[in-house]
């Protein structure tokens, strides 16, 4: 028996947050949200998330600027997506500048994001 994927989801976005944490759970991962930056690194460090969802347009601090501080903080195994509704080409050139482990768009939903997270998940050993 495996243990759920631990996902934590960062995103201002409430109703975001909330339909990210039910998909998911729903296909069995472990989930945590967080609706803002501050603090973050801490959840991370206690939860030992396999990814992290990171939404790119939190007002606060980007999630590409975030990113950075957090992987300081997080589990080598850790995987960091940067997730937005932006157009495709850009989400990718940015999450590629910023040293991110994928981007996902947040037009994918259900059983395709629970696939793509699991696949980012298993990607880590190595």
């Amino acid at each position: 028996m495996h243990d759920p994927v631990r996902v934590m989801i960062v995103d201002d976005d409430a109703s975001q947050l909330e339909l990210l944490d039910r998909s998911l759970r729903s296909h069995g991962f472990d989930v945590l949200t967080c609706n803002s930056p501050i603090g973050v690194t801490n959840l991370i460090c206690s939860f030992e998330p396999d990814v992290v969802l990171m939404d790119v347009n939190i007002p606060a601090l980007s999630g590409d600027r975030l990113l950075s501080i957090c992987r300081k903080w997080a589990p080598a195994s850790t995987r960091f997506v940067l997730f937005s509704s932006w157009d495709e080409t850009k989400l990718r050139g940015l999450a590629r500048s910023v040293g991110a482990d994928g981007y996902l768009s947040k037009s994918v939903t259900g059983l395709d994001l629970a696939t793509k997270v699991r696949a980012i998940a298993n990607s880590k050993s190595g």
